[in-house]
């Protein structure tokens, strides 16, 4: 959800300034506003004297403040960091909030306490704003820092191997620098409060004995006198029933694939969002899952069962309340204690991170349950498994365009493994919807993935298969501003008759001239290799993706980012670290320089907002 910009009131400001602060204040989220506004008051503090220019002031020496820096790629780290400075900041101490790519790393010498609240997406990779900070940290310009106090709290995904991968990383180096640390490193599952909210206690009570209750150095005024309209009562933990207005699939019923479109109400919600947000969608896991996962473990769905503060049917705490889908080494740990498996228990130690990793992709519980058998009670069961948490899906939509609606594309999983039929929850739950019926969502904003503030400036998009969802909403956006800058989309899919997403919208899109340039590849339609004689070997299918059409586009690309283009990427973790090399591979190749320089291009374009990736 972007930012209100509130008017000016009689801004002391040229029309030239205006501009420019407003398009600034766009692409900033609330940790980048408050280092703005506390950074500016400092410089209004230090040039009170007309004609008179000086540093800005600094801190006094018995004002140590705390620094908040947190990196996040989907959201729920900066929730965290936020409540965190919120509460700091009521306990009366000094306190800055920042986003890890705004983090000024010089000042990291002087720092005397430091919280960290950082992500792990992937293979163990750092959210994308705080990539350039975990390098920083990991290199040789990093300073000793014998007198700082830190703190570390990693979000993460236990179904992943790496887990909190980023959060240990950036703890250890922290303290090989020389750095204190105050409690040991935080590491949340998906059920992030369990963790967090005792690491955010035990972090303030820290910060209140290290820290001395000041008062602010500058008191920002409001830009204007009358409050700003208040937010959606609907969030994460307040969710909209939204209803359903549309399921069609867009993909052609011989198509591997099912693909949806979905149109969902915002009527009376109060609830907006910009190009690039996602839809939250908290999904009930479907019958057949529940049903089958009962039948494995030979347990009566109606055994009433308390746990917590709440007194539910098994079938309902299985259908609205626990992960059947998604494993994790915890549960995967307490089963194989309780099944006695000795092959499961080999594939949890950490040197089997790639079975463990096949384990996790391929199993759900059911499957586990089936191939280790576990006498499981039903009040244990609860206690192991995981909370259900809500899936994030990027809106394939622009308000500008739809009103009072979100649009979704849908790929919904459904395979074959282990000898039966296998689903998604969330996409399963989804796609089963009727039109007329509800589904819990709210929105959550992605700041990093915006559209430049300057219509002027042209757009590269990069998103195969689903990966296309924002990109409808970017060029609905961008046409319904009236944007000056070009728009230049790939994308690709296996089939060409069967897999163009959304094709008659992008014909008429380039028609209009809301679309300049579109590239398309379908991996799955090459004739064949050509061997060196000349012929076709139909047997040997030429696969043809994203990445090989930006390299034979190379030099229109780079002309492109040359010329001020702002480049985007969407889909699936594998897809994005190939679509990165192909284009360190363009710039390497068109710069003339080594695949360093070439990478530290790319970290440049990324560190200024001209490189976004929301990749999954």
């Amino acid at each position: 959800m972007s930012a209100q910009l509130l008017p000016l009131s009689i801004p002391p400001l040229s029309d030239e300034h205006s501009a420019l602060l407003a398009r600034l204040v766009q692409t900033l989220d609330s940790g980048g506003l408050w280092w703005l506004s506390g950074y500016t008051a400092a410089l209004a503090q230090s040039r009170a004297q007309p004609g008179v220019v000086t540093k800005p002031v600094p801190l006094p020496t018995d004002a140590v403040r705390l620094s908040i820096v947190y990196g996040s790629q989907t959201g729920n780290a900066r929730r965290v960091a936020e409540q965190l400075a919120r509460e700091t900041e009521a306990a009366g101490l000094g306190v800055r909030l920042l986003r890890a790519d705004a983090y000024p790393t010089r000042e990291l010498a002087s720092e005397r306490l430091l919280y960290v609240v950082i992500s792990t997406q992937g293979e163990g990779d750092p959210p994308d704003d705080a990539r350039a900070l975990v390098e920083f940290l990991g290199g040789k310009r990093a300073p000793r820092l014998p007198e700082l106090k830190y703190a570390v709290l990693g979000l993460g995904d236990s179904s992943y191997p790496l887990f909190n991968a980023s959060a240990r990383q950036v703890d250890a180096r922290l303290a090989e620098l020389g750095g204190t640390r105050l409690f040991a490193v935080g590491e949340a599952d998906v059920d992030v409060d369990a963790v967090a909210s005792p690491w955010r206690t035990q972090a303030l009570q820290q910060a209140r004995e290290a820290l001395k209750p000041s008062t602010p150095l500058a008191t920002v005024t409001p830009l204007r006198p009358h409050p700003v309209h208040e937010a959606s009562a609907h969030s994460r933990e307040r969710p909209f029933a939204s209803e359903l207005l549309l399921n069609q699939r867009i993909s052609a019923r011989d198509s591997a694939r099912d693909v949806r479109h979905l149109e969902l109400s915002l009527a009376g919600s109060g609830l907006s969002y910009a190009p690039g947000d996602a839809l939250g969608v908290w999904h009930r896991n479907p019958d057949a899952i529940v049903e089958e996962t009962l039948d494995a473990l030979e347990l009566d769905g109606g055994q009433v069962v308390t746990y917590g503060n709440d007194t539910l049917p098994l079938r309902e705490w299985l259908g609205s309340r626990r992960e059947l889908t998604k494993l994790s080494r915890p549960v995967l740990a307490a089963h194989a204690a309780l099944a006695e498996a000795a092959d499961l228990n080999r594939a949890l130690a950490p040197t089997e991170q790639a079975e463990l990793a096949a384990l996790l992709s391929t199993h759900q519980f059911a499957d586990v349950q089936r191939r280790w058998p576990a006498a499981w009670g039903a009040t244990e069961l609860v206690a192991a498994l995981r909370p259900l948490t809500p899936r994030l899906y990027s809106i394939a939509s622009s308000q500008s365009a739809v009103g009072e609606e979100a649009h979704l594309t849908l790929d919904v999983l459904r395979y074959e493994a282990h000898g039966r039929a296998h689903a998604g929850a969330a996409s399963g739950h989804l796609a089963q919807l009727a039109e007329g019926d509800c589904a819990s969502i709210y929105i959550e904003a992605n700041e990093r993935f915006r559209l430049p503030a300057d219509t002027s400036r042209d757009v590269i998009m990069i998103g195969p298969g689903t990966g296309v969802a924002p990109f409808r909403g970017f060029v609905q956006e961008r046409a319904a501003s009236g944007a000056r800058g070009r728009n230049w989309l790939f994308f690709g899919n296996p089939h060409f008759r069967r897999d163009f997403l959304y094709q008659t919208e992008w014909q008429a899109a380039l028609a209009a001239g809301s679309l300049h340039r579109l590239d398309l590849a379908f991996s799955r339609d090459g004739l064949g290799v050509v061997d060196a004689a000349g012929r076709v070997d139909a047997a040997i299918p030429r696969k043809t993706y994203v990445q090989h059409r930006l390299g034979e586009r190379a030099r229109e690309v780079h002309a492109w980012l040359e010329g001020g283009a702002h480049l985007y990427v969407c889909g699936a973790i594998r897809m994005g670290k190939d679509v990165h090399a192909a284009l360190r591979d363009i710039v390497s190749r068109e710069r003339g320089v080594d695949a360093e320089a070439a990478e530290a291009y790319l970290s440049e374009l990324q560190s200024t907002g001209r490189y976004a990736r929301d990749v999954y």
